[in-house]
């Protein structure tokens, strides 16, 4: 069978690759979010939680944890995930630009680059705002981001896994676009499941990415409300971005509200 579907999908070959590329702990994401989250209470939402590669090991950790993909299959493996690991997690199907909780988060967490699936920049703007209003005053906010280098790294990818029932699972990904103006890039990946030496299933995904200049970044937080903005390069704490930084952990802080003094009006003396 050979489907196609929208940009950015990730149906059901791709996120059973997602696990076997990406288990628990293999990238040093995780760990650096345990540490930033660790004077953390109350909820946290993880936007784009894919199949709870980092979403999970918070929850073993003790973190309310909260999380949306748009893909249901990525969901789905994130919730068997969650019962074999017996952590509970509100898991839901929703997009960066339409979430809505009855909640407010103490955090917001995006690791691995998942912002710059939002390939256009006006709509990443609308994602941010709404980050913003979705924290709780105080809370924290901390986004994985590529570097601008990824754009110029054009090579395919091509890599292949062996899935636990014995079938054997391949990707190609091509380059087929590179708009260096809005800093966007576009891919087609072919996902095949192969069995017994026969082609059993296809999908094929495109996707659509949008990389950020360090400045620019920091300039979309700032218009989007946040402040203590603070780069962190290659998940190393206070190690600020340099040349060949190909990862930048952007932390912020939706602010508090300043609470003012109460002046009192000085008494006025009534005649007898």
């Amino acid at each position: 069978m050979t489907t196609t579907s929208p940009a950015n999908r990730y149906g059901a070959i791709a996120a059973e690759i997602y696990d076997l590329d990406k288990p628990y702990w293999k990238l040093p994401d995780t760990a650096f979010y345990l540490g930033a989250l660790k004077n953390i209470s109350g909820p946290v939402l993880e936007p784009a939680c894919g199949s709870g590669r980092t979403l999970i090991p918070l929850a073993e950790a003790g973190h309310d944890m909260w999380g949306f993909d748009p893909s249901a299959e990525m969901l789905a493996q994130a919730a068997d995930r969650c019962r074999a690991a017996g952590i509970t997690a509100e898991l839901s199907q929703q997009d960066f630009e339409t979430f809505a909780f009855d909640v407010r988060f103490a955090a917001i967490i995006l690791p691995v680059a998942s912002f710059t699936l939002i390939a256009d920049a006006d709509a990443a703007h609308r994602v941010l705002a709404r980050f913003h209003e979705a924290l709780l005053p105080g809370g924290l906010i901390i986004i994985d981001m590529t570097t601008l280098a990824a754009l110029a790294d054009t090579r395919d990818d091509r890599r292949q896994f062996t899935a636990p029932n014995g079938d054997l699972l391949t990707l190609e990904g091509k380059r087929i676009d590179t708009d260096w103006v809005s800093q966007t890039s576009r891919h087609l990946l072919r996902y095949e499941r192969w069995r017994a030496n026969r082609l059993v299933e296809t999908e094929l995904e495109p996707m659509e990415m949008r990389q950020w200049g360090v400045d620019v970044f920091r300039m979309a937080l700032e218009r989007a409300g946040f402040t203590g903005i603070t780069p962190h390069a290659n998940y190393r704490r206070d190690t600020p971005p340099a040349p060949g930084t190909r990862m930048v952990t952007w932390k912020a802080l939706r602010p508090s509200p300043v609470s003012r003094p109460v002046r009192h009006r000085p008494a006025i003396a009534r005649p007898r």
